[in-house]
């Protein structure tokens, strides 16, 4: 992975369910190692989650859930900001002021919303305006770098074009963040073949029990090729799976077991099965520790936030002084 040092890193994760492996592959293992020499703004998007999530009780736990989850998987607090969005009340003023610069146009063009009401989703203005509070999230902290998948290069393109606008209108107010593609590996294949997520119903959860990961990683779709006769390890999930944790040595053993012939998928999903459950399994054990003491999980997400809105409130002074938006108090 490229190194990244010395720059202000921005990144948030929706609380939309149980946390996966292709979120921890796609994204999360690199928020923790960029918490290395860097200065890192990791928030729970539960502003953006409000367009899908309608109901107080699921919003709430699915939001200390994320957190208590970064934090099991390796988030240091002392090294990293980790608070809610809906602590910086700063990113809604600044996304209203983006909203008067934004052409209707760009947003029409947004590939995430098409999908979405392609799916199936009731079209709102949320949904619609996802790019603005998205780019609001962004340039609020003046941030430098923020990592994305390619799914979502044109939203920080989209960014960009918003804090250009208001820098030409306005004059020079806000960063111009830089974009880091996640790599390839980030494309995670869920259960059936497709990229892993939470839409498709084919994940496979980090944290679940190991018979509900057994039973997981038994569904995993393989073809018919009988139990005696060679395989494509290129073509098939499991191994496609098994690679994201096996050591190099490892990986070839596999390979050259399934190109030998006599191995099955069977064999396969059982070395991934305790490859996957051994992973996490530190994980699983400080995750334990913290759900007994979420007055830590709350401190850590009051301190993350008294942080970021420091930086926030710095960020719309500036934008309020150069926008003719006036104080009388």
């Amino acid at each position: 992975m490229q190194k990244i040092q010395n720059k202000r890193i921005l990144s948030g994760i929706q609380p939309s369910g149980d946390l996966h492996i292709g979120n921890y592959f796609g994204a999360i293992r690199q928020h923790i190692e960029f918490q290395e020499g860097n200065e890192c703004y990791y928030f729970v998007a539960n502003l953006h989650a409000m367009t899908t999530i309608q109901d107080k009780r699921k919003l709430e736990e699915a939001t200390l859930q994320v957190a208590i989850d970064y934090l099991a998987l390796g988030l240091n607090p002392d090294k990293a900001n980790l608070f809610v969005q809906s602590d910086i009340p700063e990113v809604t003023e600044l996304a209203w002021i983006l909203s008067t610069l934004t052409p209707l146009g760009l947003l029409e063009r947004a590939h995430s919303y098409k999908d979405k009401v392609a799916k199936g989703l009731t079209p709102n203005h949320g949904l619609f305006a996802y790019p603005i509070l998205m780019a609001a999230d962004i340039l609020i902290y003046d941030s430098e770098v923020v990592p994305v998948g390619k799914d979502q290069k044109q939203h920080l393109e989209m960014t960009r074009d918003m804090a250009l606008k208001l820098n030409n209108v306005y004059g020079d107010t806000l960063v111009i963040p830089a974009e880091y593609i996640m790599p390839e590996v980030a494309v995670v294949p869920g259960l059936d073949g497709q990229k892993m997520s939470k839409s498709y119903g084919n994940t496979i959860e980090i944290f679940c029990d190991y018979k509900t990961l057994k039973q997981k990683v038994m569904s995993i779709v393989t073809d018919s090729t009988p139990l005696e006769e060679p395989k494509d390890p290129d073509k098939n999930n499991v191994f496609a799976l098994y690679k994201l944790f096996a050591s190099q040595e490892e990986k070839e053993d596999m390979r050259k077991k399934f190109l030998q012939g006599g191995y099955g998928y069977g064999h396969a999903k059982k070395e991934l099965l305790e490859k996957i459950y051994t992973f996490f399994e530190l994980a699983r054990t400080r995750r334990e520790e913290i759900i007994k003491d979420k007055t830590y999980v709350w401190e850590v997400l009051k301190r993350g936030a008294h942080q970021a809105r420091e930086q926030a409130q710095q960020v719309m002074s500036r934008v309020r002084e150069n926008c003719g938006l006036i104080r009388a108090y």
